[in-house]
């Protein structure tokens, strides 16, 4: 498919919209609600919902402005579907569906968690499939072989909590503020990551690529009980770098490990996690030993964001006007894979 695309994400607390021109990025504007939250310790989905009621169409106003086109040059428009908060995701296909509807235009419904994958196919990077991606988020970790944009296989994915909700519990026993993610990274970086010897889930279990993180999350709270108010205050640096590196590292050794036995050439990290340094700097030091390519994207678009959701657009198939009137948005991702 080809044109301009408008895109809209608001699966969880970012309020985003972005126009999407092929590879290339013209816009992309992200209203955070993570000062909202903060006071929670967590996102609270009813709060969410209603601040995107509130702050929806100024972004989308915002990103056809920047990007410098009219809703008339606009050739179709994109909207994350499916998984996420159902308050949240219901406030962006509304927006989408009438935009599309009133304009004449098709509409693309984009699995979120495809947007993440797609990311690493957007300019500069603007990688070509084969390759194995790791995406790992506060609600979603999986690795999928990319054959194919149009189809990721899964290969493996967590068993319980993800890597994203681990680090935000983690960083709370820590005292640090929500979101925990660049407040634990920053604390480690002043501690020992060998300090404290943290499990890690499935070590030791043959070679799947599945994860677990619900054990490491029990080994921090008996560590911080046992080590009292005082003793967790002195040692907090070495508690963020050690349960970091528990959270990270089996994150980088599956994804390698992955791309060594589907023999492809190259690996990409997306979603939230993969803004953490640790991580990335685990992930490129062993592509660069194994003689692998690493894609990841910026910051901004490790992120929620609706770039991304532009990007799985031109893999998605569009729903012709007006037969998405009666589409809605859906909570839950599909069993196993990436929905199309």
């Amino acid at each position: 498919m080809t044109g301009l695309v408008l895109a809209i994400e608001t699966s969880c607390d970012e309020t985003a919209a972005a126009v999407v021109d092929g590879r290339r990025v013209l816009s992309s504007i992200v209203a955070s609600q993570a000062e909202l939250h903060s006071v929670y310790g967590g996102v609270v989905p009813e709060v969410a919902a209603r601040h995107h009621l509130t702050t929806v169409n100024a972004v989308v106003d915002e990103a056809l402005r920047e990007a410098r086109v009219s809703l008339d040059d606009i050739a179709r428009i994109a909207v994350t579907r499916r998984p996420g908060l159902i308050g949240a995701l219901l406030v962006g296909v509304a927006t989408a569906k009438a935009l599309a509807y009133a304009t004449g235009k098709d509409l693309v419904m984009v699995d979120h968690l495809h947007g993440h994958i797609a990311a690493v196919w957007l300019a500069p990077l603007s990688l070509d499939a084969p390759f194995v991606a790791l995406t790992a988020s506060g609600g979603h970790t999986r690795i999928d072989l990319v054959e194919d944009y149009a189809a990721p296989q899964l290969l493996g994915q967590t068993l319980d909590d993800a890597a994203g909700e681990a680090i935000d519990k983690g960083a709370r026993l820590l005292g640090i503020p929500y979101p925990g993610g660049p407040g634990l990274e920053q604390l480690a970086r002043e501690g020992d990551s060998s300090a404290f010897d943290f499990p890690v889930g499935l070590q030791g279990r043959g070679p799947g690529l599945d994860f677990s993180y619900a054990g490491v999350k029990t080994a921090l709270l008996y560590v911080v009980r046992d080590l009292g108010e005082e003793g967790t205050a002195a040692r907090r640096a070495d508690l963020a770098a050690s349960y970091q590196e528990a959270i990270v590292r089996p994150l980088a050794d599956r994804l390698l490990r992955a791309a060594e036995i589907h023999g492809m050439p190259a690996v990409s990290i997306g979603g939230g996690v993969a803004a953490n340094g640790r991580l990335r700097q685990l992930v490129e030091e062993g592509a660069a030993a194994r003689g692998l390519m690493v894609a990841i994207p910026e910051r901004s678009l490790c992120t929620d964001n609706a770039a991304m959701i532009g990007a799985a657009a031109a893999f998605t198939p569009a729903i012709p006007w007006p037969q998405y009137v009666g589409e809605d948005a859906i909570a839950t991702a599909p069993p196993g894979g990436i929905a199309a």
